[in-house]
């Protein structure tokens, strides 16, 4: 008896250690989907004056690769079903490696293909996982979305704040300091590499087509691009408007880096928050309006950067958490969740990467940083109002209110 209670409990044992493995895998592959973008941030002034890029030439490399994310997002669910997501999402890992390499060396003009080829290999990230913890982790979709946004703010804040001091403490110029982060990626590769032997394919009927007639389809896809917008801008060139204000590099890098780790704790709770809920406009209204609180401080209290910047990242972070959860709780099953997510990040990340080119251009225009910094202020509005519409309790595709158990 004992033999066989001790044979059934090998395969639950097993169970879990998959499970376990594959939440792992998730999560560092998360945390490589932001320090490609975020790391170069903090070395841009020494970029565009090594270079000898205008404000808006600076600003169109800080966009390219989140253009790219809604570029290529389209792309994935395809890929996922002509090759199984585990298998996409690795040879999206080897990609990022090969843009990390690539934009290292060379002329600048392969700092932009660089950006291209991992802003390609994130937005296959950016859509397939959340698709996976909707099919995989199901029963703990507030928990496993928790802990992916957590990630991807851990790995923007990382690069935010150490690219600088690892650099120079290597004695590395700005594409060694780019180049590390690969390293990083590589061993995101390593450890997804078993997935590889799953070949789970989404599904291929009720295509996307069908979400762009769906008003709450839209709504969840403005609210992505809208809290992606302001989150970009403002890790492009906020340590370029901390420099303008007398701050070092190092200094620069350092705030936003705040604002990024602080935005772990908001990317973690508001997930779990939102799926304890039917409904998540008040959570939506709520990371809005503190988002927008820390950039007014950012705009209107010199010397009170530290606590603008810590409220302005707990909002930030609370809002690409929440937006990640809407996806998965406006989904009723994992094939929507795919098609859904696509859909957000490809329009989504198209308008996000308005975000940091207008704020390059109008600098340039104006020659002052105040003007672009309200422009984002005033972009709040329309994100708590989309929020707030994409909160209510429906699903994509019903007209009806999810069956609660």
């Amino acid at each position: 008896m004992n033999a066989a209670i001790t044979t059934a409990s090998r395969p639950r044992l097993s169970a879990r250690m998959t499970s376990l493995w594959i939440g792992v895998a998730i999560v560092l592959v998360a945390a490589n989907l932001r320090p490609a973008v975020v790391g170069v941030a903090p070395v841009l002034s020494e970029i565009t004056a090594a270079e000898g890029l205008s404000g808006t030439a600076a600003g169109v490399l800080s966009a390219l690769p989140v253009f790219c994310f809604g570029l290529f997002a389209p792309a994935a669910p395809w890929l996922a079903r002509r090759f199984g997501i585990e298998r996409t999402v690795f040879g999206a890992l080897v990609l990022l490696c090969v843009g990390f390499a690539v934009r290292s060396v060379g002329p600048v003009a392969l700092l932009f293909v660089g950006n291209v080829l991992a802003g390609a290999a994130i937005a296959t990230g950016n859509v397939l996982l959340p698709a996976l913890i909707k099919r995989d982790f199901s029963h703990r979709t507030g928990v496993m979305t928790g802990l992916y946004t957590m990630a991807v703010s851990a790995g923007g804040a990382l690069a935010a704040g150490i690219t600088v001091p690892v650099a120079q403490a290597a004695g590395l110029n700005w594409r060694g300091a780019l180049a590390l982060w690969g390293l990083f990626a590589l061993v995101a590769l390593v450890v997804w590499l078993p997935q590889t032997r799953r070949v789970h394919r989404v599904g291929t009927s009720g295509g996307v087509g069908g979400l762009w007639r769906d008003r709450l389809a839209w709504q969840v896809t403005a609210f992505m691009g809208l809290q992606s917008l302001g989150y970009y801008a403002v890790s492009a060139w906020i340590p370029a408007v901390f420099v303008g204000r007398g701050f070092g590099a190092e200094a620069a890098g350092w705030l936003l880096s705040l604002a990024s780790f602080v935005g772990i704790i908001g990317s973690m709770v508001a997930p779990m928050l939102a799926a304890r809920f039917r409904r998540q406009r008040a959570v939506a209204l709520v990371t809005t309006c503190v988002s927008a609180l820390g950039l007014i401080g950012v705009i209107t209290l010199p010397g009170g950067e530290i606590p603008s910047m810590a409220l302005l990242g707990l909002g930030q972070g609370a809002a690409i958490g929440l937006a990640l959860t809407l996806v998965a709780l406006r989904s009723p099953d994992a094939q929507h969740a795919s098609q859904l997510s696509g859909m957000a990040q490809s329009i989504g990340y198209m308008l996000a990467a308005v975000g940091p080119f207008l704020v390059g251009v109008v600098h340039d225009a104006t020659g002052s940083w105040t003007i672009p910094l309200l422009l984002l202020l005033v972009l709040f509005v329309p994100q708590g109002v989309v929020g707030a519409l994409a909160g209510r309790d429906l699903l994509v595709g019903r007209r009806s209110a999810p069956q609660r158990a």
